[in-house]
């Protein structure tokens, strides 16, 4: 990785002003990202917004399409300390939240971290480990905290897991409790690229003459932070406020639909759609922004009923079903928010 630069400043100035610096920033950030993950700008957008709302992300995809990539790649261009634990059905809770070791130098207990104490930490094929485990991460997820042996032990700011998940070989894996999908707020497919963007790949690779590439430091944990908290100041119209309340209900009442999104569901829906717009470059959302989020957030809160497993319904096919089925807010009202 090459020597950063010092992390841009984003000095007190107008809401608009800020978001603007935001939306600068996240470019920058997606333009180094994108020189290794080549030709899957918007999924990299997605994975960015998901940070940016101060959320988890769920990377679900065939393998050797990029996800462990892009996690390393976020994380040294946003200045993040990284750890990467491998899941395997082995691993034990303790192997990530760490554990007390004797020292006999002192004659007591210390207590040495684990990887979760990190900035940044990709949990790779996360569903091949126990449920056991894989609840290990509900605490630091959730709470951004760990406890072990009933002492309690808070994580650094800005901490944001990234997982991997292989959706196709079922042999050895653990689907992911319910409870531990709602903790993450998108889940994010790749897909494979287009003969032209594999080309890309190829010559990149050539071109280095290595397999590593150097990317720049955009800003660092301080300044993430600065950028999340910036996001917060995002207009959100109660029109669009209410199209995400809409859009998570329909999901409940949906007749393919066991179990619908939670109030979290719709709280995803527009912590993302905000961040999505800022690093679109507006310091207002709209409904299209809420419609880009909606599948990743909404998609894997839905559970199927039993007798529809084996045929073509999927919480993806329930969003977009919904999406067209659920007014979207006026113009109008959008422009009025845009002026206001």
């Amino acid at each position: 990785m090459s020597t950063p630069s010092p992390a841009p400043s984003m000095p007190p100035t107008s809401t608009a002003s800020r978001l603007t610096d935001v939306s600068q920033l996240a470019g920058r950030v997606l333009d180094e990202v994108e020189r290794a993950v080549i030709g899957k700008r918007d999924a990299l957008t997605l994975v960015l917004s998901g940070v940016l709302a101060g959320g988890h992300v769920l990377l679900e995809d065939y393998p050797g399409l990029g996800k462990t990539l892009a996690a390393r790649c976020f994380a040294q261009t946003l200045g993040l300390d990284f750890t990467r634990a491998q899941f395997t059905p082995d691993l034990l809770p303790g192997d990530l939240t760490g554990s007390f070791i004797y020292d006999q130098r002192i004659s007591e207990f210390t207590f040495r971290k684990g990887p979760l104490f990190t900035g940044l930490l990709l949990a790779d094929e996360i569903n091949r480990t126990p449920p056991k485990t894989q609840s290990a991460l509900l605490e630091a997820m959730q709470e951004k905290q760990v406890t072990v042996e009933g002492q309690t032990f808070l994580l650094q700011r800005p901490f944001h897991v990234l997982a991997t998940a292989n959706p196709v070989e079922y042999e050895g894996t653990y689907p992911l409790p319910e409870a531990q999908l709602d903790r993450f707020l998108m889940r994010i497919s790749f897909g494979y690229p287009t003969p032209d963007e594999e080309l890309d790949v190829l010559r990149g690779r050539m071109a280095r003459r290595r397999e590593e590439i150097e990317l720049d430091r955009v800003t660092d944990a301080t300044g993430l932070l600065a950028m999340q908290e910036a996001v917060e100041a995002t207009t959100v119209d109660d029109s669009v406020a209410a199209y995400c309340v809409a859009l998570a209900a329909a999901t409940r009442d949906h007749q393919h639909v066991l179990m619908g999104a939670s109030p979290r569901g719709s709280l995803g829906l527009l912590l993302c759609a905000r961040a999505y717009a800022v690093v679109r470059g507006r310091d207002y959302v709209t409904p299209e922004d809420v419609k880009s989020v909606a599948v990743p957030v909404l998609a894997h809160r839905i559970t199927i009923k039993p007798e529809l497993w084996m045929s073509n319904v999927s919480g993806r096919g329930v969003v977009q079903s919904i999406l067209s089925s659920v007014p979207t807010p006026s113009a109008r009202e959008t422009q009025d928010t845009a002026t206001s």
